[in-house]
């Protein structure tokens, strides 16, 4: 076979792989193995479309080692980052890229690619041990949002400037609708969550639920038993469920995982970004393209934008603030999905809860109620919009402080352009390019 017709066909597997078709679907159209498959997923992850052309396979260095003294300093750098990192003092990155900033600060030449860090770090037992066997079974409840804002999801990728400096890039997405939003910060400290998770919520909409990972800044930390930290406080505050994902669990936050590698193709594979203002020009850049691109097969040739106006929003005004100092418990409800051990418990909040009967590999909803006059947590079988659900366990939730009841939060008024952009929902696609170009003459006059 050709050089080309090879070519053509790792193209049209991107091509169904990003149109919605799984990689086993691919394969069996393809009449291909899974593992090539695989591979030239990951080729094309990691290198866009040049990483589809072929390679040769002889060795590129021709026999020359890496020097002493370079795979030395990935090991100190690599030691160094850990260090930071259990100190809490520094951005708790310690994977090859962070290793190659350090590297780069430090000015070392040849600086090593990221690939030869990770080997160099693999050979030497410095790698994190990934989790398998027991957790990697587990079946996780969730959610199943049909309409936008039910669902938001919110994670964090780092990156690194050209100088090596670290950035915390928050990204945030409507789980149904697409439309995202998204913001670096020097750091991820509860301070900068919350900062982003108003944006969020004045950008996108207040949401049904909030989904994030486990991270301290999240989750107010692992040492405190019963914390509620910053975040917690501020969702209940605003009025929006907060969602904490399985630890060590990444795929139960899979859309904003899956946005994460367009976020990097688009704002940091293009450009050499030497400071925070350049990464945020060029992911607006990014976002306003994204959410305007009719490029998601499951939104049937309708755009991020186009989807989420079809519920009603209630967001944030863009002046919103919470009142100074620390904000008090205020009545909600916050989630947690989590896996129950082999002694037959689940830890929230830094707390271990026994589950009934558990059975092997099974995970749980948790869920903590504030009320006026208690805080109630209960373990469930499923999430709240299952059909049906089984409540397994109730027990008080501790509490050091008086809950009180919600403020009314103000409401951001909808735009005149945003009122012509949901009432393009309803027209038919025929005549919807006019509408639009009406849509955008409104928003330049109001």
């Amino acid at each position: 076979m050709a050089t080309s017709d090879w070519y053509e066909q790792r193209r049209t597997a991107i091509h169904m792989l990003r149109s919605g078709c799984s990689a086993t679907e691919v394969a069996v159209e393809m009449k291909r193995p899974l593992s090539w498959v695989y591979k030239w997923q990951r080729c094309f992850e990691r290198e866009g479309w040049a990483g589809l052309a072929g390679r040769s396979r002889a060795p590129k260095q021709h026999g020359r080692r890496l020097p002493a003294a370079t795979r030395q300093a990935i090991l100190r750098a690599r030691s160094e980052l850990e260090a930071e990192a259990a100190a809490q003092t520094e951005l708790q990155y310690v994977g090859p890229a962070a290793v190659q900033g350090r590297l780069r600060k430090k000015l070392i030449s040849p600086l090593p690619s990221t690939a030869t860090i990770a080997r160099v770090l693999r050979a030497a037992g410095m790698t994190q041990r990934r989790l398998h066997g027991l957790e990697a079974d587990v079946t996780y409840p969730h959610l199943h949002p049909d309409q936008p804002l039910q669902l938001i999801q919110v994670d964090i990728v780092p990156h690194f400037l050209t100088g090596g400096a670290a950035l915390a890039c928050f990204n945030a997405i409507d789980v149904v609708s697409r439309y995202p939003t998204g913001y670096p910060s020097d750091q991820r400290r509860a301070a900068d969550a919350v900062e982003f998770l108003l944006r969020t919520w004045c950008e996108i909409g207040l949401p049904r639920y909030t989904q994030v990972d486990n991270e301290g800044c999240f989750s107010g930390g692992f040492t405190h038993p019963a914390v509620l930290g910053q975040v917690v406080r501020a969702a209940l505050w605003v009025g929006t469920e907060l969602v904490f994902g399985p630890v060590r669990h990444p795929a139960s936050n899979g859309t904003v995982e899956r946005f994460h590698q367009e976020y990097d193709r688009h704002v940091w594979d293009l450009l050499d970004l030497a400071d925070r203002s350049a990464v945020t020009m060029q992911g607006a850049r990014f976002f306003e393209r994204y959410r305007h691109s009719p490029h998601h097969s499951a939104l049937k040739g309708q755009t991020p934008a186009e989807v989420h106006a079809q519920a009603p929003a209630k967001r944030l005004p863009t002046d919103f603030s919470l009142p100074p100092g620390k904000l008090p418990l205020t009545e909600g409800r916050i989630h947690f999905i989590r896996q129950v051990d082999p002694a037959g418990m689940v830890t929230v909040l830094n707390l271990e809860w026994a589950v009934p009967k558990p059975h092997p590999d099974q995970g749980v909803w948790v869920t903590i109620e504030f009320t006026m006059t208690e805080a109630t947590l209960r373990i469930y079988d499923a999430a709240p919009d299952a059909n049906t659900r089984t409540c397994l366990a109730t027990y008080p939730f501790p509490l050091k402080e008086a809950v009180q009841p919600r403020p009314a939060i103000p409401s951001a008024p909808e735009s005149t352009a945003a009122l012509v952009t949901g009432f393009l929902i309803n027209l038919p696609r025929a005549i919807r390019s006019t509408a639009r170009a009406a849509a955008h003459f409104v928003s330049t006059i109001y």
